[in-house]
C-alpha cells in the first residue's frame, strides 16, 4: 500500500509556481489585467501555452489570438486565472504517460474541454467567481498525480482491473487510502487556492455531498461534466472513462438541464 505520508511527500514535491507565475496570479487576484499580462510575458512557456489553448476550436475565436495582453483582455480576470492554473499543470505532466494512454496534445484537449464547458455551466448558472472557475483545474491535476501513484503499483492496478469491474478511483482508494478528489484537495492547499475550490471538487465525487447548498449544486454539475467529458471517445481510448462511478441519483435533478446546456439532443 502507498501510505498517506508517501502521498503527502509526493504532493509536496510539486514545485511552487515560478516567480513570474506567482506575480501574474497576484495581479489577477487584484483584478489588474494590465500588470498580469506584463508579468505573464516574462514566461515564454506560459505565452506559448496560452496561445495554444485559447486558439483551440472549442473556444470559438474566429481569428488567431497571439498577444498576451489581448488574450487576457478577451478572457477577463476569472478565465485568465483559470488558464494560468491550467498552465501550472504542464509543470507536473509526465513526458510519457504509462497507465493512461495520453499525450501532451490529448491532455491539453482535456483541459480545454473541461475549462470551456465549466465556463458554459457557470454562465448558465449566472455565477461570476474566479475561484469557482479555477476549481475545474484541480481535476486534471489530480489525474496527473494519480498516474504517478498508479505507476508505483502498476502490477496491482492491472491485476485488480482484470478481475474486478471496479472504477479506477476505487482502486486508488484501496491502494493509497485516498481518491481523486482527496488529491484535488491536497493540491488546492499546495497552490493556496480558496478552500471552496476543493469543497466543490469533493462534492463532485458524487459520494461526498456538501452541506452548503451552492457548493453541492456545483458539485453535481461538475460530476456530470467529468462523466460527460471522460465518456468521449478519445478519453475512453485513454482509459480515463474508468476513473469514476457515475452517481445518477446524485445528479438526477439536474440531468436534463445539463444535457440542454451541453446542447445534446
Amino acid at each position: 500500500m502507498i501510505t498517506p505520508d508517501k502521498i503527502n511527500a509526493f504532493i509536496e514535491r510539486i514545485p511552487p509556481a515560478p516567480q513570474a507565475l506567482q506575480t501574474t496570479l497576484r495581479h489577477l487576484n487584484a483584478q489588474d489585467l494590465t500588470k498580469a499580462a506584463t508579468s505573464a510575458k516574462e514566461d515564454l512557456a506560459l505565452n506559448a501555452y496560452l496561445k495554444n489553448i485559447v486558439n483551440k476550436p472549442i473556444f470559438g475565436f474566429r481569428h488567431e489570438v497571439s498577444d498576451i495582453s489581448q488574450i487576457f483582455g478577451i478572457l477577463g480576470v476569472a478565465k485568465s486565472q483559470q488558464a494560468v492554473y491550467n498552465y501550472m499543470l504542464t509543470l507536473l505532466s509526465p513526458d510519457k504517460w504509462k497507465l493512461f494512454r495520453l499525450t501532451k496534445s490529448s491532455f491539453y484537449n482535456l483541459q480545454a474541454e473541461l475549462t470551456a464547458n465549466w465556463q458554459k455551466i457557470l454562465k448558465h448558472l449566472a455565477i461570476e467567481d474566479k475561484e469557482i472557475e479555477s476549481s475545474i483545474a484541480l481535476l486534471p491535476a489530480s489525474i496527473i498525480v494519480s498516474e504517478a501513484l498508479f505507476n508505483e503499483k502498476i502490477d496491482d492496478v492491472n491485476l485488480l482491473r482484470s478481475v474486478n469491474a471496479i472504477d479506477l478511483n476505487t482502486i486508488l482508494k484501496r491502494l493509497c487510502e485516498t481518491d481523486l478528489f482527496d488529491i484535488s484537495e491536497k493540491i488546492a492547499h499546495k497552490w493556496e487556492m480558496d478552500p471552496k475550490t476543493a469543497q466543490i471538487v469533493q462534492a463532485a465525487s458524487g459520494i461526498k455531498p456538501s452541506d452548503d447548498e451552492q457548493i453541492n449544486l456545483l458539485g453535481k454539475w461538475m460530476h456530470l461534466l467529468l462523466f460527460f467529458t471522460l465518456s468521449k471517445s478519445p478519453y475512453v481510448q485513454a482509459g480515463l472513462n474508468d476513473f469514476i462511478d457515475f452517481q445518477i441519483e446524485y445528479v438526477e435533478s439536474i440531468y436534463s438541464e445539463f444535457m440542454e446546456v451541453m446542447e445534446i439532443q
